[in-house]
């Protein structure tokens, strides 16, 4: 690049090369005409011929001077010309081309990333007609082909969004609006822009998708909304109960009965904070994970150990079939414990008294798997897709009456996913349920 004062020294030489070709013509002319009025005077000349003779000797001198002087000056214009075009123009040239192509580069990057963003976004002109607009907006705000202006897209929807008022805000700022197109919610934000004038020149309207927002902040409501609730209820009991006994004097049979309720409904709290407690330690990712090597089938027959009271009590027949050589899982043991114990409290709860229930452990590929069947009630079709989620249960009051929280099939996928395994869940109304838990063998 040229240096900042090169300019005005090529014009101080062009300047000082004209004034010493000036100077040295002036000198010349002064010393040829300085001599002729020597001889004059000293009558080396005595007569007007040889004066005219002199005189023209003079101007051809004179012509020569110019047309050397004028080569000079053309060499030095060309030589200067050809320096300039070097030095300054090209590099100029250079200069203006680099900005163009960074500038249209840029402006290939800004429409690729405009294009193959997520987020719909138009541009709007002051006028309201389209003047950029993304295929997410197209595909959010289902534009057809005739929807060319502000008015066609957005009046459709809510006629007190106004382009005009956006424009010309008092403050300056930007606006949002929800809309609903279809099953889709929508945030648009609309901000006006300002040209290099500081003019109005249009509004951008951003286009967010925000339905999983809003499901996701529905469902952290409904989940306030069942703790609350899950609760309240055995509080209420807990209260009741305990206030009529300070009201008055009871038998020792009539107050066990009460003690005895105010304690299910203790437990049943504690197992409700006890789980509210697990969940909050791994959607927070506090809880630890300890893998270790151990023997699946091992633990499938100690959780049936565990359970063999309850198993007692409603006189259940357990088949417990392990196939041979069934690799150690790689998982916290403490983990699949619990989720083993839930799949089959769940199993006894929910069978009638004398049912069978059938376990199996074995291995397919990277993953052992248990497989528990039972004849249980079972679980309509309608609910299976949501027997995850926390909360909620299919028959609200009959696992109220058995002691459960809502969250022990939340917690246990929670489980299997933070150790990698899955739990798939088959079930028919009256005729039984089928878990399947796979845990894997490798890490």
């Amino acid at each position: 690049m040229f240096k900042k004062n090169t300019p005005l020294k090529i014009v101080l030489i062009i300047f000082v090369t004209e004034i010493v070709i000036l100077v040295a013509m002036g000198l010349f002319m002064q010393a040829n005409l300085s001599d002729i009025a020597n001889k004059i005077s000293t009558e080396q000349i005595t007569n007007l011929e040889q004066v005219s003779m002199q005189i023209d000797n003079l101007f051809k001198k004179i012509d020569i001077v110019l047309i050397v002087a004028s080569l000079l000056f053309v060499s030095i214009a060309i030589v200067l010309s050809l320096y300039m075009s070097r030095v300054i123009v090209y590099p100029l040239n250079k200069f203006l081309k680099s900005k163009d192509e960074e500038k249209s580069t840029e402006q290939i990057e800004m429409r690729k990333i405009v294009l193959h963003t997520t987020e719909g976004i138009v541009v709007f002109n002051r006028e309201g007609r389209i003047e950029l607009i993304n295929p997410a907006a197209k595909r959010l705000l289902k534009i057809s082909p005739e929807d060319n202006t502000f008015e066609d897209i957005f009046y459709k929807y809510d006629k007190n969004i106004n382009m005009e008022k956006i424009i010309y805000l008092d403050n300056w700022t930007s606006t949002s609006q929800k809309i609903n197109v279809d099953d889709v919610s929508l945030n648009v934000l609309f901000s006006p822009f300002r040209n290099s004038k500081d003019i109005p020149a249009g509004v951008i309207a951003f286009v967010p998708d925000i339905t999983e927002h809003e499901r996701l902040d529905n469902m952290r409501k409904e989940f306030v909304a069942d703790v609350s609730h899950e609760l309240k209820t055995p509080i209420t009991s807990i209260m009741g109960y305990a206030d009529t006994l300070l009201e008055g004097e009871y038998d020792e049979k009539t107050q066990k009965e009460f003690l005895g309720v105010i304690s299910t409904e203790a437990k049943r709290m504690a197992r409700l904070v006890t789980d509210l407690l697990e969940l909050s330690r791994i959607d927070n990712n506090k809880k630890r994970i300890k893998k270790e090597s151990f023997d699946l089938g091992k633990m499938v027959k100690d959780c049936q150990a565990k359970l063999a009271i309850e198993i007692k009590k409603k006189k259940h027949h357990v088949e417990n079939f392990v196939t041979a050589d069934v690799p150690n899982v790689i998982a916290d043991k403490d983990d699949i414990e619990r989720v083993v114990l839930n799949i089959l409290t769940n199993s006894i709860k929910y069978t009638k008294e004398g049912g069978l229930i059938k376990i199996y452990v074995g291995f397919v590929y990277n993953d052992a798997y248990i497989k528990i069947i039972d004849n249980g009630i079972g679980i309509p079709e309608e609910d299976l897709n949501r027997i995850f989620e926390r909360f909620y249960r299919v028959d609200k009051a009959r696992s109220r009456e058995n002691g459960g929280t809502g969250l022990g099939l939340s917690i246990a996928k929670e489980i299997l996913d933070k150790n990698g395994g899955t739990i798939d869940i088959k079930s028919e109304v009256g005729k039984g349920t089928e878990v399947v838990i796979k845990v894997p063998t490798k890490i």
